[in-house]
């Protein structure tokens, strides 16, 4: 059957205005970097994305290297684009990143001109587009001079082959410096996607504030810790779980019991808001408007549906904010 959206689709979702651009994203996007794949069945896949429209969701975030295999994920994409989306390209958000290990050789990895170009081009290749709404350097490169990184995004911007340009992982005076050098090119800096979540506040302490001064957007990615803020572990950990399975992002190591008991007063915490564990932590990162997204993965609807009822209920008093704070500044 062809592929017809929701004529509901934008009833549900809030748009949230990207820093000081003229750009708007959901506050809840989709995160490709998992169940996208080759080792995902293209129909799951395709079934996750329509849903996810559907929604409301029109912020699709991929990178070179999401899979497994690396590109996998792009492909994947690029042939439910072409069969199911094409006539809503125009509604959609696409982004894409390069900065980690791709190919083989002295080329394939990093910031320097050279990778970032040629990694775009293969993108655009998987996914048969001629440009993308978003392209991200995935992390800082120790030896590549900022100023050539920033240089490639900028000549990127002036090819076409992106309408932005975003950093990731950037810790604060980096990303300082990162966004006034593309400013002075002309090619301002739209969005950093940093990790953020109840168990992970680094951005805190400076970057949000440097976002915030220099109108820059952000998007958290990892908002529910890898599935640590979800119901999945309340009881320990399953079988089928990506703590049991040898994850290199997430294993037995990271549930300490003094972390187990925080993710269950969490989850009373929640219950008394009226709220999964999963939609507390989402609200969490949203809250006070200082991060325009969040970016989240799902391998079943009901993870998208509870991702966008979440959106019902997303205010903080300031006695839960200071039960969260207490409970979460606690030993263990």
């Amino acid at each position: 059957m062809v592929y017809q959206a929701d004529p509901a689709r934008y009833q549900r979702m809030e748009y949230r205005r990207c820093g000081q651009s003229g750009l708007k994203l959901p506050a809840v996007s989709l995160g490709l970097w998992h169940n996208f794949g080759d080792a995902t069945l293209v129909e799951k896949s395709r079934q996750l994305l329509q849903h996810a429209f559907d929604l409301g969701i029109t912020h699709f975030d991929l990178a070179n290297n999401y899979g497994p295999p690396p590109g996998s994920a792009e492909s994947n994409f690029g042939r439910i684009l072409r069969e199911d989306f094409l006539p809503y390209r125009d509604e959609l958000i696409i982004s894409s990143k390069a900065g980690y290990t791709m190919w083989e050789g002295p080329y394939g990895d990093w910031g320097s001109r050279k990778y970032l170009i040629s990694s775009l081009d293969q993108s655009l290749k998987r996914m048969g587009l001629e440009y993308i709404d978003i392209f991200y350097h995935h992390r800082p490169d120790p030896e590549t001079p900022l100023s050539e990184t920033m240089r490639a995004l900028d000549h990127i911007v002036r090819q076409g082959k992106a309408l932005y340009v975003g950093l990731s992982n950037y810790p604060a005076e980096l990303a300082r410096q990162a966004i006034d050098i593309l400013n002075d090119l002309g090619t301002p800096c739209l969005i950093h996607q940093p990790k953020y979540s109840l168990f992970e506040r680094w951005i805190e302490e400076e970057l949000l504030n440097v976002l915030g001064e220099k109108g820059v957007g952000s998007i958290a990615f990892s908002p529910l810790a890898g599935g640590l803020l979800t119901d999945r572990y309340l009881n320990g950990i399953p079988a089928d779980s990506r703590a049991a399975s040898g994850s290199r992002f997430l294993n037995p190591e990271h549930l300490t019991a003094g972390k187990m008991e925080k993710i269950r007063q969490l989850n009373a915490l929640a219950e008394k808001r009226g709220q999964k564990l999963s939609q507390m932590a989402l609200a969490w990162v949203l809250r006070g408007d200082r991060v325009t997204s969040v970016l989240i993965g799902a391998s079943k609807n009901a993870q998208l549906d509870d991702a966008v009822d979440m959106l019902k209920n997303r205010a903080f008093s300031e006695q839960e904010c200071a039960a969260i704070d207490a409970l979460l500044n606690s030993a263990g």
